[in-house]
C-alpha cells in the first residue's frame, strides 16, 4: 500500500470515528437535557382512572410543573432508591394552595403516583357533612349545575350530578356526585398534621382518597411531585387500540392544550 493510499485511509477510518463519536455525544446532550427538564421542570403524566372527573378523564395526558412546590427525592427518577432531600431540608420548597391539582407518590408505596386536588393544608380541619365540604369549620359552597354524563373505560355511560366548588373567589371547578349519602358524604373531622397535605377526587363518590386513612390518608410534603398545569394529549379509552381506525375519531380535540383548574 502506497504513502498516499495509507494516509487517505486513515484519514476515512477518522472521519468515521468523528461521525460515530459526534452522534453519540449529541444523543448523550439530549438524553440529558430530557433528564434535567423531567426533574426540573415539567414531567409528563397520564391519567389511568377516573377518580379526577370531570376534571381530568381517563386517557388526559398532561404536563406537570416540578418548580411548583420545589424539589424533594421524589422530584427525580428513581427516587425510591436514592434519599438526596427530606421533607426539612426540600429545596425552594413550597406548600400548595388549597384547590391545586397536584401529583404526589402513594403513601404506602412511592412507586404509585396519584393525582388528587389539594384540599387541606398543614393544621387544617377538615370534614365532609351530607357530601358538603367543610374547610376549618367553613361551608365550602356549591351549585348545582345538572347532570353529566361520560362512558367509562367499557364504554358503559354513566350519570352523575354535577356541582360547582370553589374553595376561593380566585378558583372554581366542578365535582360529580354518583349517588346521594355515599360512604364518604359523612365523615368524621380531620385534623392535618405538620408537614402534611389533604387531598380528595373531584370524582367525590368514586375516589380513594385521603379520606381513607388506612389507604391514602395524609399525604407527607415530601411525596409531592408536582403541579398540574395542561393537557397536551387526549384520547378516549373506551375504543381497543386494536381497532387502528379508530384512533383519529378517539382524539379529544377539544382537550387538548387546555389548562387545569
Amino acid at each position: 500500500m502506497s504513502l498516499k493510499i495509507f494516509k487517505k485511509s486513515k484519514k476515512n477510518i477518522d472521519r468515521k470515528r468523528n461521525y460515530w463519536y459526534e452522534n453519540f455525544k449529541t444523543f448523550l446532550i439530549a438524553i440529558l437535557i430530557a433528564l434535567v427538564l423531567r426533574s426540573l421542570a415539567f414531567e409528563p403524566f397520564s391519567i389511568p382512572s377516573g377518580s379526577m372527573k370531570p376534571t381530568l378523564l381517563e386517557g388526559d395526558y398532561l404536563f406537570v410543573s416540578k418548580y411548583s412546590y420545589g424539589y424533594s427525592r421524589h422530584s427525580f427518577p428513581m427516587s425510591g432508591r436514592y434519599s438526596f432531600f427530606n421533607s426539612s431540608n426540600r429545596l425552594f420548597g413550597e406548600y400548595p394552595e388549597r384547590g391545586d391539582v397536584a401529583v404526589f407518590k402513594f403513601t404506602k408505596n412511592t412507586k404509585i403516583d396519584y393525582i388528587k386536588r389539594i384540599i387541606g393544608l398543614p393544621g387544617d380541619k377538615i370534614q365532609i357533612k351530607d357530601g358538603i365540604l367543610f374547610v376549618n369549620e367553613k361551608e365550602i359552597k356549591r351549585e348545582h349545575k345538572g347532570v353529566w354524563r361520560a362512558k367509562d373505560r367499557y364504554n358503559i355511560t354513566h350519570s352523575y350530578d354535577i356541582y360547582e366548588e370553589s374553595l376561593n373567589k380566585d378558583l372554581i371547578y366542578n365535582v360529580i356526585d354518583a349517588s346521594p349519602n355515599g360512604m364518604l358524604d359523612n365523615t368524621g373531622i380531620y385534623f392535618v398534621p405538620k408537614d402534611h397535605v389533604f387531598a380528595m377526587g373531584d370524582n367525590r363518590d368514586q375516589s380513594s382518597d385521603s379520606r381513607i386513612l388506612n389507604k391514602l390518608g395524609y399525604i407527607p410534603y415530601e411525596n409531592l411531585v408536582g403541579k398540574a398545569q395542561i393537557i397536551f394529549y387526549s384520547r378516549d379509552r373506551s375504543e381497543p387500540l386494536w381497532k387502528l381506525w379508530l384512533w383519529p375519531s378517539s382524539i379529544r380535540l377539544e382537550r387538548i392544550f387546555k389548562s387545569i383548574n
